[in-house]
């Protein structure tokens, strides 16, 4: 348990999180002694047996799935140990808990509407014009790649790989790392950015740091922009709202899986609150998610 601890803390999660964790650790290892196994060894069909067993003492479905899910997060420790190859049950999640429903959506139009409509040209003094066209790939990385401001904090000089056509976003506490792929315009800004903007603000900021976008202790960028948007689009917002219509729209694109690697969501359950209720997307929950009852 000692080096599942530090495996925890090492993830990032809080004390009351991994106390939360090893208290189902050990109610899951009891039952599967009970049942002449151990999480080395089980398989799905005997997980299917526990889900059927958490459900007869009377927990509710969204009960089960927290449950599980720190099950899972055993099972992802056993594999980083080498201790198993993989985690049974790491697409399985009760289905018929209630989904949150993300209302008032931006169409892929408006989305990139946004982009282009961000004006970076009206602006004499030479400070806002900088600022300004920082801003505008700012807006791209929240359009097209669905970034949160976290994410966009966190993001180094050496994440940006025009090289490649990509951007590298590193993992968090509650997301996995994923490369993104840049649109051909948004290299072209970059470019830009990268030999002349970035240099200047660094120099009119008078600070020294490997943030692809410098702002501090503090990155209230997305705030001036959500701000500027509202008024190109009075459907906005926030930032949560974008990147819940980025995601919704990949969905209509894309399955289930891609979709949560291009969101860089851990759990594929985080995906699914944001499907729509419309016959194609029931169809998808079917394909993609074990028929427990």
């Amino acid at each position: 348990m000692n080096d599942y601890t530090t495996y925890l803390k090492k993830e990032g999660y809080t004390i009351k999180t991994i106390k939360s964790k090893e208290l189902a650790l050990q109610y899951f290892t009891k039952w599967c002694k009970r049942q002449s196994t151990c999480a080395i060894e089980i398989d799905y069909k005997t997980c299917l047996k526990y889900i059927k067993h958490l459900t007869r003492k009377g927990n509710s479905k969204k009960t089960i799935n927290h449950k599980l899910s720190n099950i899972k997060t055993y099972f992802n420790y056993l594999i980083s140990e080498s201790y198993r190859t993989d985690n049974p049950i790491e697409n399985t999640n009760v289905r018929g808990t209630q989904r949150s429903i993300n209302y008032n959506l931006l169409e892929p139009e408006e989305l990139e509407d946004l982009y282009y409509s961000y004006e970076t040209d009206t602006y004499q003094e030479e400070y806002h014009k900088y600022t300004s066209k920082r801003n505008k790939i700012i807006v791209g990385l929240l359009v097209y790649q669905g970034l949160d401001t976290q994410d966009l904090k966190n993001l180094k000089l050496e994440h940006l790989q025009l090289n490649k056509g990509k951007i590298y976003v590193p993992s968090r506490k509650r997301s996995n790392a994923r490369e993104l792929e840049l649109k051909p315009w948004q290299m072209m800004e970059f470019m830009e950015y990268i030999n002349e903007v970035r240099k200047y603000l660094l120099q009119r900021l008078n600070i020294d740091t490997d943030q692809l976008f410098p702002s501090g202790d503090r990155f209230i960028i997305t705030n001036t922009i959500i701000k500027k948007l509202k008024k190109y689009n009075r459907k906005i917002e926030s930032n949560k709202q974008i990147r819940a219509s980025v995601i919704t729209n990949w969905l209509s694109q894309y399955n289930l899986r891609k979709t949560q690697v291009l969101a860089g969501h851990r759990y594929i359950s985080s995906t699914e609150r944001y499907l729509q209720d419309d016959l194609e997307n029931l169809h998808e929950i079917v394909n993609n998610y074990h028929p427990i009852q």
